[in-house]
């Protein structure tokens, strides 16, 4: 492994990145890896930028591969080497403790992190022991070191759900190291904060800081007994170390004033606030004297209203002061301060009204940098605690504006409405006498208005109640409708983006017409030359179009309702896309992107008169980006784009299905070709989604594609593997012939047995491709292949059974016996079974499929239903079980799986639902290159199981068949020895309709 350090230093160039990956990819599955990967990351001799890979490359592979994951086939990091490591991570963390060290140092602590997650403390009992040890009151950069490590261990514990294990693991945390931690937190504060030492401050209030972090962490939880006692050391007011970190101030600790990165003393005060939000909300109960709460609020006032704290770095200090306010008018303890109106009064007037004015340093922002002050302008604040200590209330107009919606919503509402309302209208005064000069006031004056208009918002939906005693559609006819309608022509674009604020806030409170009445606006607003304004309207045009109708998933919006704005709009944001000159610029914004396709799910077939010229402009979107994939949102709502278009229009217009193949398969191809790894996966799914459009003789050009697809490479890429899954599957579905002529359907058998299978991450798609197979090959043709294809299957329940796999089995088994079409049973798959090992079959039904019927999914259930009930009354195999007991525990069985949810396809009321309901941004989970399923691309299959109509009534006429052929005793007799209540509640059942047995 003596290249490890040139692979690293390749991957830092395009030309190299991937074969470099590659090879570390190799390399990282032989013994010793890890270890090597700890030595280049503490080398110094090495470039920084190498040890920073090698770091992060570990940290990744203890993420993934410390221990197996049961959804996936890589191999996990050996034994001898986690040993090996454990020994060396805490030394190599400390012997990075140096300033210069920083960023190697947290990918270390990190990596301890996650294993100490997984090994702590059964494998590594000595971990706290090894920290604790390492603390000095003299060797700073050291404990530094130290309590960062600690802070990424017990950090995870804020958010994590309770249970015996954490609670196990925090208790041993707690013996050997919350008496060191208070003593180091009362020797380091007292130093600190008493003035004792002028040297070294930084390290010192970097210290200062973690520790407080660390303080967070261990009564995240629960409250331990040495922090419970020790409470008034940390809360008394003046004396407490809480009080005193918020009274402590160091000139050498401020940050620049221009700087947006919160200085070390404002990082300090924010993280104590945090404390006592918390405490406030969890352990309120605590503070008898309530005093010690007030008292912060009275210094969270000061905060706030002195004017201090100004600058954009103390933006965190002052939004958590405003949440800290929040809270506690919503806990109800400290009615005795906010019952006076006065001090309501004071609230608006000394907080609140400063707050919501617009600082000149968000005005450049919306200038010179449009996209963050979107992104901050949309993160609407909750109540949430997050993880971090903090929540998301990340801007202190967003912070003040829920200091106005707690008063309103916890009994101040009169009050509330009434101080605001008269700020409101002094700003709509100062606005009046000179737009020009004045227009922050009405901005301020929106902001105000909108905050103690809503009760409640959610990201999603915007407001979702109202204080009644705001007049919405009247403050909007009267001082919004105007700005929105002066494209352009605004005091100042801000207002524009306002007036688009205040209806995406309010959408939910107007009317379908209403609605319709301002899209052509919104509409207009796409030509601004303002980044923001633009922007703006069309994140406004996609979240009115993703309206329901309440309690449903159907859209609000209908096809017919958006024709006449759907093309144009369209055109216009695809004309600012292309403006950019860079991949990165076309893929920056994917706000507008969304905006187009949410435009075309909308739109439907009303856009297929001008469809040819839209797929070509975002298939040029798609060339230009291809060249530096950067923006995965913007990727994924431009394939949806795509397969939206396909879906609508090709139905509408049969004939366009061809000029949608001579558009894409070209570019599809390229990308497939040149392995661009992030849209590899959308280019298998739009090639399945316009083979399955195919009817009759299947174009030449699709053979191309399959012979690659069954070629070993395209596999290798994880995040492949579903669409090439569904290509091979509409293969099957549409040109079967060509498969068994050409032997390539043995290939297609070979991935089953030796790719999907076998494989914990991808065993899913083996059954999918199974299904596909016993659909479309008769068993004639598929007979002399069965055999090793269940030998396959019964070999991997016996090497890694999982209750995934099994639920897999047993639908397969169950969509075989179902089949009425290619000479298939209820016997083919039992028969194959018996003839590997004699009665084999009534143990795997009774020994494998049964334990898992309750696992079996709602889409699924009705076919397994189905496919049971073939199996047990007209399947030799099985009734010639009745001497034993599957046949009445799968009865049994059966009839519960008619007690819980089955998914019945003829009662979905919109077949489109999954696609309209595409809302990536709610989704938290990290990018990586992996599988993006297409929404747009999804369509549902024929049910297989129609002709059998209801189940239960199925089930009744099988039974009633059974009888005929071969007489009621032999029935009665094997469902008398169910031992469910439900069997002789179902003979009743059956006699009640008319069938005796």
């Amino acid at each position: 492994m003596a290249d490890l350090s040139t692979l690293f230093r390749a991957t830092f160039d395009p030309q190299t990145r991937k074969q470099a990956e590659a090879a570390l990819e190799q390399y990282s599955l032989q013994p010793g890896f890890a270890l090597h990967l700890l030595t280049i990351t503490l080398d110094g001799g090495q470039d920084r930028a190498v040890r920073l890979a090698a770091g992060i490359y570990l940290k990744n592979i203890a993420r993934k591969r410390w221990i197996q994951d049961p959804e996936d086939d890589t191999a996990p990091i050996a034994e001898e080497d986690k040993v090996r490591l454990r020994q060396h991570l805490i030394p190599a963390m400390i012997s990075l403790s140096q300033p210069t060290d920083k960023a190697l140092r947290a990918q270390i602590a990190e990596s301890v992190s996650l294993v100490a997650a997984v090994d702590f403390p059964s494998e590594w009992p000595n971990l706290f022991d090894e920290l604790v040890s390492s603390l000095s009151p003299t060797a700073l950069h050291q404990t530094l070191a130290v309590l960062e490590t600690a802070h990424s261990i017990c950090g995870p514990w804020r958010s994590a759900i309770r249970s015996d294990t954490l609670y196990s693991m925090i208790n041993i945390v707690l013996e050997r190291f919350a008496t060191p931690f208070l003593e180091v937190f009362r020797v380091f504060s007292t130093e600190i904060l008493d003035g004792k030492v002028e040297s070294d401050l930084d390290i010192r209030g970097q210290i200062s800081l973690r520790l407080l972090q660390l303080y967070y962490d261990l009564v995240a939880q629960d409250l331990p007994p040495q922090f419970e006692d020790s409470l008034a050391s940390f809360f008394t007011p003046t004396t407490g170390w809480f009080p005193k970190y918020l009274q402590w101030d160091r000139k050498e600790l401020y940050g620049e004033p221009d700087d947006t990165t919160p200085s070390l003393l404002s990082s300090v005060k924010t993280t104590v606030l945090e404390i006592v939000e918390f405490f406030t909300l969890r352990y309120g109960e605590l503070f008898t004297d309530s005093s010690v709460i007030s008292n912060f609020i009275q210094t969270v006032w000061v905060i706030v209203s002195g004017g201090a704290y100004s600058s954009v770095g103390d933006d965190g200090l002052v939004a958590q002061s405003m949440r800290l306010l929040s809270t506690t008018i919503k806990s109800g303890q400290y009615k005795s301060i906010y019952d006076d109106n006065n001090a309501l009064e004071e609230l608006v007037r000394g907080i609140v009204v400063p707050n919501v004015q617009l600082r000149d340093h968000e005005v450049e922002q919306f200038e010179d940098d449009p996209l963050e002050f979107i992104r901050l302008d949309l993160a609407l604040p909750s109540s949430a605690v997050a993880s971090s200590g903090g929540g998301d209330a990340t801007t202190r107009r967003q912070a003040a504006a829920e200091v106005i919606r707690s008063l309103v919503s916890n009994g101040y509402e009169v009050q509330a409405t009434e101080i605001v309302s008269k700020w409101v209208n002094l700003g709509l005064q100062e606005y009046a006498k000179d737009p020009g000069d004045n227009w922050k006031s009405k901005s301020s004056a929106i902001y105000l208005i909108s905050a103690v208009a809503a009760r409640s918002v959610t990201t999603q939906k915007g407001v979702t109640s109202v204080n009644p005693l705001v007049n919405i559609v009247q403050f909007f006819s009267e001082h919004i409708a105007q700005d929105l309608q002066s494209v352009g022509t605004a005091a100042h674009a801000i207002l524009e983006v306002d007036a688009i604020r205040f209806l995406y806030t309010f959408r939910n409170q107007l009317t379908k017409e209403q609605l319709l009445s301002v899209l052509p606006v919104l509409v207009q607003h796409l030509t601004s030359s303002s980044y923001v304004v633009y922007t703006y309207s069309a994140i406004a045009i996609e979240r009115i179009l993703f309206m329901k109708h309440l309690h449903t998933v159907r859209p609000l919006m209908e096809p017919i309702d958006v024709a006449s704005i759907a093309q144009p709009a369209i055109e216009m944001l695809l004309t600012k896309m292309e403006a950019g000159k860079t991949p990165e610029k076309i893929a920056e914004n994917e706000y507008l992107m969304k905006c187009v396709m949410r435009i075309i799910i909308t739109a439907r077939d009303k856009l297929a008169a001008g469809h040819a010229a839209t797929l070509g402009r975002i298939v040029a979107i798609l060339g230009a980006v291809s060249k530096n994939p950067s923006n995965p949102n913007f990727n994924q709502y431009t394939f949806e784009s795509v397969s939206a278009l396909i879906r609508f229009v090709v139905p509408a217009v049969p004939a366009s299905l061809s000029a949608f193949e001579q558009s894409l398969l070209p570019a599809l191809t390229y990308i497939i070709q040149e392995d661009i790894d992030q849209f590899v996966p959308y280019a298998f799914q739009i090639v399945s989604q316009l083979l399955e459009l195919n009817h009759g003789q299947i174009p030449d050009f699709y053979q191309n594609f399959l012979a690659g697809v069954l070629q070993p490479a395209p596999w290798q890429q994880k995040g492949s593997v579903p669409g090439l899954v569904r290509l091979i599957r509409a293969y099957l579905d549409k040109d079967t012939g060509h498969l068994l002529q050409t032997k390539r359907i043995e290939t297609v058998f070979g991935i089953i047995q030796l790719r999907l299978i076998p494989s914990k991450l991808n065993d899913g798609w083996a059954f999918e491709l199974l299904n596909g197979t016993v659909s479309n090959v008769p068993l004639p043709s598929m007979q002399q292949y069965l055999r090793d294809l269940v030998m396959s299957l019964l070999n991997r329940l016996r090497t890694s059974r999982t209750d995934k796999f099994v639920v897999g089995l047993v639908h397969w088994i169950c969509y075989t016996a179902s089949l009425e079409t290619g000479s298939y049973t209820p016997d083919t798959i039992p028969d194959v079974i018996n003839g590997i090992q004699t009665q084999l079959w009534g143990s795997i039904l009774k020994d494998v499929m049964l334990p898992v019927m309750a696992k079996i999914p709602p889409q699924n259930k009705r076919v397994v239903i189905v496919g049971l009930t073939r199996i047990l009354f007209r399947g030799q195999a099985t009734v010639s079980l009745q001497n034993s007991q599957p046949w009445p525990m799968a009865f049994d069985a059966l009839l519960q799986l008619f007690g819980s949810q089955v998914h019945d396809p003829a009662k979905d009321d919109d077949p489109d639902a999954g696609i309209t309901s595409i809302d990536y941004e709610e989704q938290t989970a990290g990018y990586q290159v992996a599988y993006s399923k297409l929404a747009a691309s999804e369509v549902a299959r024929p049910d297989p199981v129609e002709y059998a109509g209801d189940p239960k009534e199925y089930l009744m006429a099988e039974l009633a068949r059974a009888v005929t052929r071969t007489g009621s005793g032999v029935w009665r007799g094997l469902i008398e020895r169910c031992q469910h209540p439900a069997a002789g509640a179902f003979l009743q059942e059956y006699a009640a309709a008319g069938h005796p047995i």
